[in-house]
């Protein structure tokens, strides 16, 4: 069977663009690496209700779509005028194959994170991954949670973990809010998302917890206790003043008791599959790739199509924006004027949150040299230092091919723009001819391969 279209991720975008396609009259194949349908902003309990904001868009997978849950593809291959999918499916990773005329990539993000001095300490969890924890399992990272790093994400995060019965002392935000000022015009049309940080800021407000500007947690702290062998436990963390440059100023440091920190810099677009396929990328304001798109959310790539956070990190109202507007463009359909000026106004917010939020190049100070860069590989900061003034390695994949840095299991997710800021270079796109771990007999007769 060969679908009309193959849609990637069944998050906002994703979900948009297989509804919108399938009332067109389009055959969709809808692929996810989840075993439910919502992506990680509508992530609920496997027996949960859908959250209220997802349910119209899961009720649009009507008869025209074929939705394929734990399905992770890891290569897209042209086969003469159609697409071939593989995948790792289902709990026993079998292999599979999807064909399609056209593919749609909704790929998502995942968590950008900058390491300091006690990082790897259990108890230390990303801040989306400290949501996630919370809307799939009920289960918070400790009953008393500071929430550090930059970028809205936080302000919902903290108000999820307080609302559920955490307490948050404080959330410190790297970045400093007035940068929104510069960015007036797009804060003037999109009037929706003041109020939304307002709502955040009166429930910070309600719960008693503390809001640090320019702030950042730069050193975790915990004692040995529990086994024979000990083990470590978040216990409180270090909070600095930063300059405008992220450097932490001297004699501002003070801690901050608590049992878990959630900590995250905000969204790096998820782009594997669309750099495998030799889609064209570009920067954001953040200094970020993501998947260049045209108009009509076309890639440089013909016959593939993205939407959603791959194309720049914007939340879910803009992902479900972009999802309608390629799903139109893939039945041949010009896409209403109004939905263009939603896509534009949005994506002008995007663009002023990318820029107030982007990493000062100061934050390498917050590192000393016994800082596990690389913590698949235990790569120490200063064995990346040594590879850049004594080695000569001036650029990322030198760092690597030197230290081994992004050469474990995540292949460079939790690590990679560390590196590449502590090599001096801005992150490149991921390049990989896989997505995803696969099992060798996926690769050795793949199905549909001759």
């Amino acid at each position: 069977m060969t679908a009309d279209l193959a849609v990637v991720g069944a998050g906002p975008a994703g979900l948009a663009a297989a509804g919108t396609a399938a009332r067109l009259g389009l055959s969709v194949t809808l692929l996810d690496a989840g075993e439910r349908a919502g992506g990680q902003i509508f992530r609920h309990p496997a027996h949960g209700p859908v959250p209220r904001a997802a349910r119209d868009l899961v009720r649009g997978l009507t008869g025209g779509v074929r939705h394929l849950p734990l399905h992770q593809v890891w290569t897209v291959l042209r086969d003469g005028d159609t697409w071939l999918l593989h995948c790792v499916a289902g709990p026993d990773d079998r292999a599979a194959t999807v064909r399609a005329r056209g593919v749609l990539l909704a790929t998502g993000a995942y968590e950008r994170q900058l390491p300091f001095p006690g990082w790897t300490l259990p108890g230390v969890v990303g801040a989306g991954g400290a949501q996630a924890m919370l809307k799939s399992g009920g289960v918070l990272p400790g009953r008393r949670v500071v929430v550090a790093g930059s970028g809205p994400l936080l302000l919902a995060v903290a108000t999820t973990l307080a609302a559920a019965g955490a307490r948050v002392p404080a959330v410190v935000e790297a970045a400093d809010y007035t940068a929104y000022a510069r960015e007036a015009a797009a804060l003037a049309r999109n009037p929706g998302k003041l109020v939304e940080g307002a709502r955040h800021g009166a429930a910070l407000l309600r719960h008693s917890t503390r809001l640090l500007s320019r702030h950042a947690v730069t050193a975790v702290h915990g004692t040995a206790h529990g086994t024979a062998h000990g083990t470590a436990r978040v216990e409180a963390v270090t909070v600095a003043r930063l300059d405008r440059d992220w450097r932490p100023v001297q004699g501002t440091g003070r801690r901050i008791p608590c049992d878990a920190l959630a900590v995250g810099h905000g969204l790096v677009p998820q782009l594997e599959l669309a750099t495998g396929l030799g889609c064209a990328t570009r920067r954001t304001a953040d200094a970020t790739p993501a998947v260049d798109v045209d108009a009509e959310q076309r890639t440089s790539v013909p016959g593939v199509w993205a939407a959603g956070e791959a194309c720049g990190v914007g939340g879910a109202e803009l992902a479900r924006t972009e999802g309608e507007i390629a799903a139109l463009s893939v039945a041949g359909r010009r896409p209403p004027a109004a939905l263009v000026r939603r896509r534009a106004r949005l994506r002008a917010f995007a663009g002023a949150m990318a820029a107030a939020h982007r990493p000062g190049p100061g934050w390498t100070g917050w590192l000393d040299g016994a800082t596990e860069v690389c913590r698949c590989e235990e790569v120490t900061a200063d064995r990346i230092r040594e590879a850049v003034t004594d080695l000569g390695a001036h650029d990322t994949r030198t760092v690597k091919l030197l230290t081994r840095a992004g050469m474990g299991w995540c292949q460079g997710r939790m690590c990679g723009q560390a590196v590449a800021r502590l090599a001096g270079e801005d992150p490149a796109p991921d390049r990989r001819p896989l997505s995803c771990p696969v099992p060798l007999s996926h690769l050795a007769q793949p199905p549909g391969a001759d």
